[in-house]
């Protein structure tokens, strides 16, 4: 990872104002103004901005005589806006993750745009709730791992571009499956697929079979607008999704609740999509 520092203060959370003899005030507190940079983002993260800063350098240089000072300045602003634009989009921000074991985190940031079940034969092997999640240009890209698992299987598949927010484009564009088998209980098979959407057309998967991740941990990004899904085993209910749905399991002393509804907010690493609770074992006798 690189680092851009704007302002650093003494600690992540303050600015600072530095004086010669070695002395310091503390001016106000602030969040810290550092930009870290992925290194998933390579090349375009060192391509695109330093493009962008001699474009800049050669309009201010070659142009300044032969347009209005008002329309180069202009043309400047739009360009730093652009490069501003370009890192942000490369950010990495530090996170402090979750550890609960019976947590699902979000594999990505963006907006839920989907929940429903659906059948997934390749690697689960039966029906599976899924949670489609659109990330915009703006949401931070780097994909995490929803909770400590081994990469058991890694399928590419080549395919179209067509609008990540369409729930069909995660069966029909470029992408690419983790097939993940929880290390903790339950020893669930789970899928996070990484989806290219309509601008995107480069996934990172920086993760190799065998590996095991911890909950939260970093595995690639998709460059340019984009769509993640995670996939869980269950036992379908009958109807469709309810926000804070329980869904049974395979498993007799296990089911799941869904955290979240469609249009919610999430943060990879950071807001749960799933919780696993102990099923509730009624005691015949006792009802009786």
């Amino acid at each position: 990872m690189c680092i851009i520092t704007l302002l650093q203060g003494p600690t992540p959370t303050e600015s600072a104002f530095f004086f010669v003899d070695g002395s310091q005030q503390i001016v106000h507190s602030t969040p810290d103004m550092r930009i870290p940079l992925t290194k998933y983002g390579l090349p375009q993260v060192a391509v695109f901005p330093a493009a962008l800063i001699v474009a800049m350098i050669v309009l201010a240089l070659g142009t300044i005589a032969l347009l209005p000072v008002r329309a180069v300045i202009s043309i400047e602003a739009a360009l730093a806006a652009v490069l501003t634009w370009v890192l942000m989009f490369f950010r990495d921000p530090e996170r402090l993750c979750p550890s609960e074991p019976n947590l699902l985190l979000a594999p990505a940031d963006g907006r839920v745009t989907d929940i429903e079940t659906v059948d997934e034969e390749g690697f689960i092997g039966g029906p599976a709730l899924r949670i489609g999640i659109f990330l915009s240009i703006f949401n931070v890209h780097i994909n995490r791992a929803p909770c400590s698992a081994k990469v058991e299987r890694i399928t590419y598949k080549k395919g179209k571009y067509i609008n990540a927010m369409n729930p069909q484009s995660g069966r029909i564009n470029e992408s690419n499956n983790l097939g993940l088998v929880r290390t903790d209980s339950p020893a669930d098979k789970l899928i996070v697929r990484q989806i290219s959407g309509a601008i995107a057309r480069r996934i990172v998967c920086a993760t190799t079979e065998g590996r095991e991740l911890a909950g939260g941990e970093r595995f690639g990004m998709i460059k340019f607008g984009s769509r993640t899904e995670l996939y869980v085993p269950v036992i379908p209910n009958l109807g469709k999704h309810e926000p804070g749905a329980t869904y049974d399991t395979r498993h007799t002393t296990y089911e799941i609740k869904c955290l979240v509804q469609i249009g919610d907010k999430v943060k990879a690493g950071l807001t749960p999509l799933i919780k696993y609770e102990v099923r509730e074992v009624k005691n015949a006798e006792t009802e009786n």
